[in-house]
């Protein structure tokens, strides 16, 4: 909610594309007449936690557009990005590579050129590729500076009226509008590789950024709970400590120290209804899809880039390793070929699996190298494990690259891991705590699940080219942890 001039609360509409322009494909390369190969179409959300949906049960927002993928497919909840920072998370969602094998660590990177992105695999194989709204890699939105292509993908034109351009409320209504149009106007022999990047939940950055024009919590109804791990750990790692008192990337921490109870409840009444606004769009597109006969022949995937701390530990924006940041809605459908009505609890996803999943799903030949997996074969063999842990990078501070900190999770355990300051682990019994309320690293019974898990991360590191410890001075061995 928002406030207009004369200081009433109104809900904007989003704003009506009268200047739509119509967007068709042209051919990319040869294919046979009346391919096929099955259309994808990607759905990326931003700063959306994964268990921001109604289907979860969660009784203070509706998601009805979500929830009915989520029920038609496969919903993964022990997904997680790649890092809890736009650039660097979208990067690896459209390469299968990891933040620090793009080139992308930071926001407003390119991606280094040698890294092809889905959209080159997929337009090399003969599709029309396709890209609508939020690119961050590095240009915020491609259609704003008059860019025709991004990376393998033509950029699907849309117009916004918001000179700004940073309000999710003003720019998704347009950029699925744009992507609806596409829909009806595709005429193509070659199937499609269509993704849709849309900002909210996003704005809620915004809310302790102009206190002013958003609803405060006396002025709000069912205003919802606060959560159950609201508090901070008093022996917080002095890395997040040092993170909260920032007065630039990630300043909301600082612009939400003096919240009390109830403007952080008004707070996450806020991000539902972020999430609301672009589970509409959201819906629009769904229907587009079905309406003009691609619905049963399209594999649909729903992500985001990363989440959003949601007032758990009073964190208000990404940039942290906990749960709530770090993890993000990962569901797929492909009708008759993905399990259906099915949540995934087990299974350990990251934002570097979605690459490698529709180029197998799609069946193309590709030299690509993921780092990430196909989720394939575990969803057609359940019983089958993806992986026994994964990797989340963090690098919080452009202005001091030196900031660096790494999560590794298996099955049950998550260790994290700053290369600087005082208190520099955390573990976590995620089965017993997964409120993430009692750090364990310096518990004498588990300080051989936190060796291994730091050997592991190690090993991991080495594997990857992963230059985390050049950044610092800690050791690489868990031979000098007691």
């Amino acid at each position: 909610m928002r406030r207009n001039k004369n200081g009433r609360i109104y809900l904007p509409a989003l704003l009506i594309n009268t200047a739509l322009i119509l967007f068709t494909c042209c051919h990319n390369g040869p294919t046979e007449k009346g391919d096929q190969r099955p259309n994808v179409l990607v759905i990326l959300t931003d700063q959306h936690t994964n268990d921001a949906l109604s289907y979860l049960g969660i009784p203070h927002l509706k998601t009805p557009a979500m929830d009915q993928l989520a029920e038609e497919g496969t919903f993964f909840t022990a997904s997680y990005c790649t890092s809890p920072v736009c650039g660097p998370a979208r990067s690896s969602l459209i390469t299968g590579r990891m933040p620090h094998e793009t080139g992308v660590v930071w926001n407003s990177t390119n991606i280094r050129s040698e890294v092809p992105t889905i959209g080159q695999v997929f337009k090399e194989a003969g599709y029309n590729t396709a890209w609508a709204g939020k690119w961050h890699l590095p240009q915020a939105y491609p259609a704003k500076n008059k860019m025709d292509s991004v990376a393998g993908f033509a950029v699907v034109p849309f117009q916004s009226l918001d000179k700004e351009w940073d309000l999710g409320e003003d720019t998704d209504g347009p950029i699925a509008d744009a992507t609806v149009n596409y829909l009806n106007n595709y005429k193509e022999d070659q199937p499609f590789l269509l993704t849709v990047s849309l900002h909210n939940p996003h704005d809620i950055c915004h809310v302790p950024r102009r206190p002013g024009e958003y609803a405060k919590a006396h002025e709000l109804e069912n205003l919802p709970p606060l959560p159950n791990n609201y508090e901070i750990d008093p022996n917080e790692p002095q890395f997040l400590e040092e993170k909260r008192l920032m007065d630039h990337y990630g300043d909301e921490l600082l612009k939400t120290l003096d919240y009390s109870d109830e403007d952080w409840q008004a707070y996450l009444y806020h991000y539902y209804r972020f999430t609301e606004m672009v589970d509409n769009e959201i819906g629009k597109i769904m229907k587009a899809l079905k309406e003009n006969g691609f619905d049963e022949n399209t594999i649909v995937v729903l992500t985001s880039e990363h989440g959003d701390g949601g007032g758990a530990h009073k964190w208000a924006a990404k940039l942290s390793l906990y749960e709530e940041a770090a993890t993000v809605p990962f569901i797929i459908r492909y009708k008759g070929r993905v399990p259906a009505q099915n949540i995934d609890r087990n299974q350990l996803v990251s934002g570097i699996d979605l690459a490698p999943t529709i180029v197998d799903y799609a069946g193309l030949s590709s030299s690509t190298n993921f780092t990430g997996k196909s989720l394939k074969p575990v969803l057609e063999n359940p019983g089958e494990k993806l992986r026994e842990y994964l990797v989340v990078q963090l690098a919080d501070d452009k202005l001091d690259s030196s900031r660096q900190a790494r999560l590794i999770r298996n099955e049950r355990y998550k260790y994290n891991l700053y290369n600087q300051g005082e208190r520099n682990e955390q573990l976590f019994d995620l089965w017993k705590d997964p409120g993430e309320q009692h750090n364990l690293a310096y518990v004498a019974a588990y300080q051989s699940i936190k060796n291994k898990m730091h050997m592991a991360l190690d090993e991991w590191i080495a594997a990857t080219g992963d230059d985390f410890y050049e950044w610092s001075t800690l050791p690489n061995s868990t031979e000098k942890y007691p």
